[in-house]
């Protein structure tokens, strides 16, 4: 399966990815040292998403592997997708992330960010999904808004004074 055929949804989307990369990990990637042994392919997290700048629609999602960890945005509008080794700005819970344009042989294209990569830091595959899920849950999260200033009134500026203050 293509990742544009988006009829099935996200939860098919990820499983094409994982399929993809677990191909590359028994293959080309297999007894490599930088391999972390005590991790597996796993797509976390992945739903539908907006992304800020622009209110562009997609999919956002987590894929760990024995040699990373990156955060995955399949547009909705596959002319936005990013070219493979392009690079792109998207912005999610107020956090303004580099995306690099991929395209998997047999899958097609999709955006990568790198969240970690090697993976030793991760004790096992609990570590790595806690990791994961909460990377997703602040870049689900609306950002904090500034808390607002109160209105300085003339006569508060005049005196050095903020209205609703002491007077």
């Amino acid at each position: 399966m293509n990742l544009s055929e988006r009829q099935d949804g996200p939860a098919q989307q990820a499983q094409t990815l994982c399929a993809h990369f677990q191909g590359i990990a028994e293959t080309r990637m297999r007894g490599l040292p930088f391999l972390n042994q005590q991790l597996a392919v796993e797509a976390v997290g992945f739903s539908a998403q907006i992304a800020g700048e622009n209110a562009a629609s997609g999919v956002l999602g987590v894929l760990i592997s024995p040699w990373f960890m990156n955060l995955i945005w399949l547009p909705e509008n596959r002319d936005t997708l990013l070219a493979q080794g392009a690079s792109g700005e998207h912005q999610f819970g107020g956090q303004c992330l580099t995306f690099i344009g991929a395209d998997g042989e047999d899958i097609g294209g999709y955006e990568s960010c790198s969240l970690f990569s090697p993976m030793f830091e991760f004790a096992d595959q609990d570590a790595a999904r806690q990791t994961a899920e909460q990377v997703l849950a602040l870049l689900r999260d609306a950002p904090e808004r500034a808390p607002e200033r109160p209105a300085i009134s003339r006569r508060g500026l005049l005196f050095g004074r903020v209205s609703g203050g002491a007077q």
